[in-house]
Parts: C-alpha cells; sequence; structure tokens
C-alpha cells in the first residue's frame, strides 16, 4: 500500500476524496456524538487523511499510544464540554479548505490534527 504513486492519490482527490471527505467527516461526528458509537466515530475519524487522498492510515502501538497521552477521564471531559462541537467545525473547515488548491495543506495538516481536536489524543507518528 505504500507504493501509491502521486498521480493516483491526485486522481483519487479529484475524483473521490474532495466530496467523500465531508461525507465521512459527518458520519464520523455523528458516530461520535452518540456516545455508543464512539469507537465506530473515532475509527472514521482516523481515517479522513486517507479517504482524502489515499494517505496510509497511522499505525499504533499499545505502548506508543499510551505515553504522553492525558488521562481518559480529562479527556472524556474535555469531548463532553469541547470536544464534540469543536471537532465538528474543525473538519468542516477544512474539508471546506480542502476543496481549495491554496487550502489544501492547510486542511491536510487540520484533518491530521483532528483526533487531538476531538478528544485531546495524541499520536506519536
Amino acid at each position: 500500500m505504500s507504493d501509491r504513486s502521486l498521480i493516483v492519490r491526485a486522481l483519487w482527490f479529484v475524483f473521490i476524496g474532495w466530496w467523500a471527505t465531508p461525507v465521512v467527516v459527518n458520519i464520523a461526528w455523528f458516530l461520535t456524538v452518540t456516545v455508543v458509537l464512539i469507537p465506530v466515530g473515532i475509527k472514521l475519524t482516523n481515517l479522513v487523511p486517507t479517504v482524502l487522498s489515499l494517505k496510509e492510515p497511522r499505525s499504533r502501538t499499545a505502548p506508543e499510544t499510551a505515553r504522553g497521552q492525558r488521562s481518559l477521564l480529562v479527556r472524556a471531559v474535555y469531548f463532553v464540554l469541547v470536544g464534540w462541537w469543536l471537532s465538528w467545525l474543525w473538519a468542516n473547515v477544512a474539508a471546506f479548505l480542502a476543496v481549495t488548491i491554496v487550502g489544501l495543506p492547510i486542511a491536510y495538516w487540520m484533518f491530521n490534527r483532528l483526533p487531538y481536536v476531538t478528544s485531546l489524543y495524541r499520536f506519536d507518528g
């Protein structure tokens, strides 16, 4: 999967990524705020960069993900008070920027930080 050429990724973005990303973002957000479906929503949130441009999904291992993370309680309180609405706003602004050539680099940056905006989750990679 790591052999995806820039041309293939660009074609994916032009024909699928630009319109599919806002759909996935909003489905993920809806699933996350239902509370019961949070795990599915989080998985979709983590796949947003892949949907946008076929970017490789982040690889995680349990010991690496635990280091430097805030406690689950702090993250849960943040999500309830801030993360649920800020992540929706953040992701939709990023989706809008992604359809503009000038805004695409900013959108990438924003989508890569979506898990943190949603629940203060940090990726090591």
